[in-house]
């Protein structure tokens, strides 16, 4: 549920504008005029609420539910409330998202912290800078010497901004956020405290000591990344830190010099990308796992939350575990150990030759 302290909607809809607008059709065409105005979950939603129930497990809150309109697949029809308009798709829950993106259009991107347009009193913008039109600098944003940012973009409270940076339009970069080294595409999302550009971490080991190697590449980050609060990504050392379009990285993410992400790419919270690893596009990684540098992960690969690629991955393989390893293999791994520690042998039999 919206707060509304928070979050308004930009408009009411009548629920003929949603079946229109998601490709959902209205189980009660009279109720086409009913007006929405906000979204929630299915046993909290209002009368002026949209909801949606894709997953069998929740079908049990759909009797309950005082929801205005909930997108559903037909199956869980004969369940819906007689007051309650069902929307009837294949897809509910992209629906619902749809229809959320309309009515809530200024929370796809973080919203600026001050009122008012362009350079706030309290930023600093370097006089060769070159901002195109409807960019906002928020207090204390810091934009160096020839950076270059693109129309509509929004620097927001304390960011900082190095030289000759590139950034295009629609973009937002948060709070506290510092970008060097970088050339940055269009409407793509950097929120709090992200680092780009800073040094990757590169020294030449010997017994005298650890002398640094400069880093002399660049952060490329193209069209509509969103990366989260925390987040690291170092300059190459002597060639491009990449990220693809479209890619998702959560928060607190390490990825090293060199590194290449393919498009589309989906990387969860606190993994480690390590120096000249590559994924292709359409790759997943789940939370608290570590990549190994120089290792190439297959398009569309996934990856178990917690795990630990050592190896190259093939395209569309599934992997999991410390090593990473064919998620199959690691699961009767796993049951192998559980059978150990209750006890039994690797076969399933207990010492006594019981089964």
């Amino acid at each position: 549920m919206a707060d509304p302290v928070f979050f308004r909607a930009a408009q009411a809809m009548p629920l003929g504008v949603v079946a229109e607008l998601t490709g959902a059709s209205l189980l009660r065409p009279e109720l086409a005029g009913r007006l929405v105005s906000g979204v929630a979950p299915l046993d909290s939603a209002g009368p002026s609420d949209l909801t949606f129930l894709d997953n069998a497990r929740y079908a049990g809150q759909l009797a309950a539910t005082r929801a205005g309109g909930c997108f559903l697949a037909r199956r869980f029809a004969d369940g819906l409330p007689a007051d309650v308009a069902g929307l009837i798709t294949d897809r509910p829950h992209e629906a619902y998202v749809a229809a959320l993106r309309r009515l809530f259009p200024e929370a796809l991107r973080p919203l600026p912290v001050t009122s008012g347009a362009g350079v706030a009193a309290g930023a600093h913008v370097d006089p060769t800078a070159r901002l195109e039109p409807g960019v906002r600098v928020e207090p204390g944003a810091v934009i160096g010497a020839a950076a270059e940012i693109g129309a509509g973009s929004l620097i927001g409270p304390g960011a900082v901004i190095g030289p000759e940076v590139r950034i295009g339009r629609d973009s937002t970069i948060g709070a506290g956020a510092t970008v060097v080294h970088a050339l940055i595409g269009n409407r793509v999302i950097l929120h709090p405290g992200v680092r780009i550009g800073q040094d990757g971490f590169g020294y030449l080991m010997s017994p005298r000591g650890h002398a640094k190697i400069p880093q002399i590449g660049r952060v490329v980050i193209q069209d509509d990344v969103e990366i989260g609060a925390n987040t690291t990504v170092d300059r190459g050392a002597n060639r491009d830190t990449v990220v693809g379009e479209g890619t998702k990285i959560d928060n607190q993410v390490q990825i090293g010099h060199n590194v290449v992400i393919g498009r589309h790419c989906v990387i969860v919270a606190q993994v480690g990308i390590s120096g000249s690893a590559t994924l292709e596009d359409f790759v997943a990684i789940g939370g608290q796992s570590g990549v190994n540098g120089h290792v190439r992960i297959g398009m569309g690969a996934q990856i178990a939350a917690v795990s630990v690629v050592k190896d190259d991955v093939p395209a569309g393989a599934r992997y999991g575990g410390v090593p990473a390893r064919p998620i199959k293999e690691w699961y009767r791994a796993e049951m192998t150990l559980q059978r150990l520690a209750r006890g039994g042998g690797a076969g399933g039999r207990t010492p006594g030759g019981e089964q």
